[in-house]
């Protein structure tokens, strides 16, 4: 009944005889759809051997490799308030075209004619420090007439005493004549009144002897009053030199205290000129400083302050200027973990943002669009957004950038690393390791690092 004996088959119905077989037919989806799946395998895995060319991807903005070309704010020097603007936005300027201008705010600057005023402050003072400057120059020259005259009061002194010592020495001969005179009339005397005893003279004789005695005692005292008087004269004029030394003394000490006290309020008028002209400078300065002038060839791109009669303050804002000359680069924000494979002189590929491109990110030499470069700088301080900023120049051997970049564009950053299977590189995926480093196996001859 079952059919179970090997003896006893049940033949099998031919397909072509039944209705139902014909209209379904014999599937065949099976053995197709096998062949794909063992293809499309074979593929895959032979794909897994192609090679990869690794890369860090990072974003990054357009900017400029020297930092006078980037956009810069042209800030107030000095408080003032915006009379006049003489630019529009968009608009190219050279550089030291005039871009506004400002008027005073401060009181104290307030007047027209401050240049002229303290120029002629200047003058005066200047010719208040030349009179006493000449003041000084007579002093000197006082000074000098007085050192003269001490000089000659003193010789002159000098000279009063060498006459005082030989008119002394004189007196002194004179009362020893008239001392020896006297003791010759003494002796005259008594031996004449041993001869008027003895009757060999007369009285007349004798009394004339005595008035010889007589006037030679009054010529011993006259020359003992000259000697007083000489002694006298010659301790006079010792004396008259100290007091010709004083008075000078005091002339001069008088003149040159008139001196230094002349001198002393020339410095202080040299240096208030200078002060003043000091002032004067600042003065000038700030002037100029009211109209703000364009520091280099670029385009406004924005008017900070707008409004005409808006006062502003020293270091506000006024408006940005782009130079007109771009050195353009790229900065890109790399991670820490990819930091330590990025060197200077390393490769890299750029998608501009508003450039059509076709990215094979493994296979850089396939992809359309992108644009080359190299790293030239490296920071070696984390920046604020926690990554670390490089900064990427065009490559000169290789496609121009668009001409039409401008500062501030972004962009998507490839940096190129060594060439692995793709199988490692989904391996690595997966795993979370950063890319392998690429490093040229020639070392430096100086160093011996390797590039």
């Amino acid at each position: 009944m079952l059919n179970l004996s090997p003896h006893n088959r049940v033949p099998e119905p031919q397909r072509t005889s039944l209705r139902a077989f014909r209209t379904i037919g014999q599937a065949r989806a099976n053995k197709l759809f096998a062949k794909w799946v063992i293809a499309i395998c074979t593929v895959v895995l032979l794909g897994l051997f192609l090679p990869w060319t690794q890369n860090i991807r990072a974003r990054g903005t357009v900017t400029s490799l020297s930092p006078d070309l980037r956009p810069q704010t042209i800030h107030a020097i000095i408080p003032g308030r915006l009379e006049e603007w003489f630019v529009r936005e968009g608009q190219r300027v050279q550089k030291g075209d005039t871009i506004l201008r400002l008027s005073e705010v401060k009181p104290e600057y307030f007047d027209p004619k401050l240049l002229e005023r303290t120029q002629s402050q200047i003058t005066s003072k200047e010719l208040t420090g030349r009179s006493y400057e000449e003041k000084v120059h007579s002093l000197d020259a006082q000074i000098d007439a007085l050192t003269s005259g001490l000089g000659i009061k003193l010789e002159q002194a000098r000279n009063k005493i060498i006459q005082a010592r030989l008119q002394v020495q004189s007196d002194s001969i004179r009362v020893i004549a008239a001392t020896t005179e006297i003791k010759v009339a003494d002796d005259q005397y008594a031996r004449g009144e041993q001869q008027f005893k003895e009757g060999l003279i007369s009285k007349v004789e004798l009394e004339r002897r005595q008035v010889g005695q007589q006037r030679a005692n009054a010529t011993l005292i006259d020359a003992q009053n000259d000697l007083l008087d000489a002694r006298n004269e010659l301790l006079n004029a010792q004396l008259d030199i100290n007091g010709i030394r004083n008075d000078y003394r005091d002339k001069l000490s008088k003149a040159e205290s008139e001196k230094f006290a002349s001198m002393s309020e020339m410095y202080t008028t040299e240096a208030e000129v200078s002060k003043m002209q000091v002032d004067l400078a600042n003065y000038t300065v700030r002037a100029g400083n009211y109209y703000v002038t364009a520091p280099q060839a670029g385009y406004i791109t924005k008017a900070i302050v707008t409004g005409v009669g808006e006062t502003v303050k020293e270091g506000d804002p006024l408006v940005s200027v782009m130079p007109a000359g771009m050195d353009l680069a790229v900065e890109l924000y790399v991670r820490p973990m990819d930091m330590p494979l990025i060197n200077k002189g390393q490769k890299v590929r750029f998608i501009f943002d508003g450039w059509p491109s076709i990215v094979f990110s493994g296979w850089p030499n396939s992809s359309y669009g992108t644009f080359g470069g190299e790293v030239v700088a490296i920071d070696n301080f984390i920046s604020p957004n926690g990554k670390y900023r490089i900064l990427v120049a065009p490559v000169k051997d290789e496609q121009a950038w668009p001409t039409a970049l401008r500062v501030g564009g972004g962009c998507i950053g490839f940096a190129l690393m060594s060439d692995v299977p793709i199988w490692y590189e989904l391996w690595r995926q997966v795993n979370g390791f950063p890319p392998d480093l690429y490093m040229d196996e020639q070392a430096d001859a100086n160093t011996g690092e390797i590039k």
